[in-house]
């Protein structure tokens, strides 16, 4: 087993109550904060210089953990007027450094970078040479001008046995629909040893196009629908802003992905939900300028452009095998149409699913863990009433009438599906773990070889899906309290789906995963109101699989 990253190309209101199923363990919500403080108060002063002089506005990032390096990524405005997307601004070297620790006075590494406009003024180091399983401090200057202080860490070595390994998980951060303190939250954790990111890091729309004008906490920028590079590198540099999301970057890596949002909504090979060619020109020129955007703006390396499909190993303990499940995909089908299961159809693309299927059936590590943007365990919609089909049409593509297949997930391309998970039982692979984003819910779900005959037939995995940071969910779109009419939603769905063990549609947080030789466990935590930036959290539920069994279990506490 290599030890590298493995890629296939080059005023305050009252305090809401706590919701019905939240139960709060202080101790688990408010892990280790105090080591993590000074990181989040230094950000906005770091960040400020005289004007006309280089600044470090949008914080800095660190991501894809190996097991002797680490990506840096920061952005400098080198001028007034040089904001994201403007083209503006002349070359600035930008020097870095990583150190043992906070106060650097044992620097282990150093080097400079350009930014220029080509680039929107974003630099990347990637720094290797580093020991393994080690926290590092690193910083950036520019013409007098300081960052914020970031803290990494790097992955085990590749044959070390490790005790374990934990990641926060998050997923759907719609700027619109709230604040991001679910990533505060995550920024506080000391325990972490990354966060995994599954995709819709930011939204394309328009604003008011997603939730309504009404809705709307907080205006997008641009005000309009994201199309070109310029528009991208704003919307982009706007969410770099938010001080809960510069505190996640600042205090922990980043491993990430991107969904559909990212490009345009349910984005396919050749297009999106969202995009006219006759009023907004090529899809090929919009997809690009997002994708050049998004390597740009974020801690993933360059050594992967084109896509995010790539494999990081953290010691012999677990595989991470992350996927692009947009770049080459086959066009959603109509729903009803039947198409789902015609075996030219795919969502990996042959390439891609060829590399997954050898990454899991050559891994020697204890857990394969695999980040899939959207859900692949088959779902069944049941019987719902009225009421119910029409907001889980907008939140899952389904049609009005209720048809009980959503066409953007894994049930929209059974062949590939069947494929996939008739090579880990073929094969033997045990302890496959799907970690997915995109529906703003969370479940806890057997992965069923043939539903049908589930729980009689073989289960070849499990996967843990996290909720939106932000992004609507049930009660959010029918403008309901929580816990009343998703009940019967989630009623009708787990009884016409037995591998649902655990969903709830209504919460709005972050997973945090824990990896252990015997067990891989989720603890799911929800923050107490998207819409205030103080929101508290509290940890809801937890779900485990134990080695070898590829089924879920429901775990009594958080892994504290």
């Amino acid at each position: 087993m290599t030890s590298q990253l493995s890629s296939p190309a080059p005023a305050s209101a009252p305090e809401p109550t706590p919701r019905r199923r939240t139960v709060v363990l202080a101790a688990a919500a408010t892990a280790a904060l105090a080591p993590m403080s000074a990181l989040a108060s230094g950000t906005a002063r770091a960040a400020t210089s005289a004007s006309g002089a280089p600044t470090f506005t949008h914080g800095v990032a660190s991501g894809d953990p190996l097991p002797d390096g680490i990506l840096l990524w920061t952005r400098v405005t080198p001028a007034d007027g040089a904001e994201p997307g403007s083209g503006l601004g002349p070359d600035t070297a930008v020097d870095w450094e990583i150190a043992e620790d906070k106060a650097f006075s044992r620097i282990v590494a150093h080097g400079r970078v350009t930014a220029s406009a080509t680039s929107d003024h974003t630099v990347k180091a990637d720094v290797r040479g580093l020991r393994p399983q080690t926290a590092y401090w690193y910083r950036f200057t520019a013409g007098g001008a300081v960052s914020p202080v970031g803290r990494t860490r790097t992955a085990p070595a590749a044959e070390t046995t490790t005790a374990g390994v934990r990641f926060g998980v998050v997923s759907c951060a719609n700027w619109e629909s709230g604040y991001f303190s679910a990533y505060r939250h995550l920024a506080a954790r000391a325990d972490l040893d990354a966060v995994l990111h599954l995709g819709d890091y930011i939204y394309e729309y328009k604003s008011g196009g997603y939730p309504e004008a009404k809705y709307v906490v907080r205006q997008h920028e641009p005000a309009h629908e994201i199309l070109t590079l310029a528009d991208y590198r704003t919307r982009h540099g706007k969410y770099k802003t938010d001080p809960d999301l510069q505190a996640l970057h600042q205090a922990h890596p980043v491993i990430a992905i991107w969904d559909d949002h990212e490009i345009a909504n349910d984005t396919w090979s050749g297009g999106a939900e969202n995009h006219d060619p006759a009023t907004e020109g090529e899809f090929a020129a919009r997809a690009a300028a997002a994708r050049r955007a998004y390597f740009e703006w974020m801690p993933v390396r360059t050594s992967t452009e084109g896509t995010v499909y790539r494999r990081l190993r953290f010691g012999t303990l677990a595989d991470l095998h992350l996927l692009d499940l947009r770049s080459f995909r086959s066009q959603q089908a109509a729903t009803g149409s039947g198409t789902v299961d015609d075996p030219e159809r795919t969502i990996t693309g042959r390439a891609q699913l060829d590399w997954l299927k050898a990454g899991l059936a050559g891994s020697q590590a204890t857990w394969k863990l695999v980040g899939t943007s959207v859900m692949i365990s088959p779902v069944a919609f049941g019987s719902l009433p009225a009421h119910l089909l029409e907001p889980l049409a907008e939140l899952l593509g389904l049609p009005e009438g209720g048809l009980a297949v959503n066409v953007d997930q894994w049930d929209g391309y059974t062949d590939d599906r069947k494929e996939l998970l008739g090579h880990l039982t073929d094969r033997g692979i045990r302890n496959t773990v799907f970690l997915t984003g995109d529906i703003h819910m969370a479940w806890a779900n057997d992965v069923p070889v043939t539903a049908a005959t589930y729980p009689w037939s073989r289960s070849a995995g499990v996967e843990f899906v996290v909720t939106s940071v932000t992004s609507d969910n049930i009660d959010d779109l029918l403008h309901v309290p929580a816990d009343t009419a998703s009940l019967v939603a989630e009623t009708a769905i787990k009884a016409a789906n037995r591998h649902v063990k655990w969903l709830d549609m209504d919460a709005h947080g972050y997973g945090v995963l824990d990896v252990t030789a015997e067990r891989s466990q989720m603890d799911y935590y929800v923050v107490s109101d998207k819409r205030r930036q103080d929101a508290t959290a509290a940890w809801q539920r937890s779900y485990r699989t134990l080695n070898g069994t590829q089924k879920v279990e429901r775990a009594d506490r958080p892994v504290l």
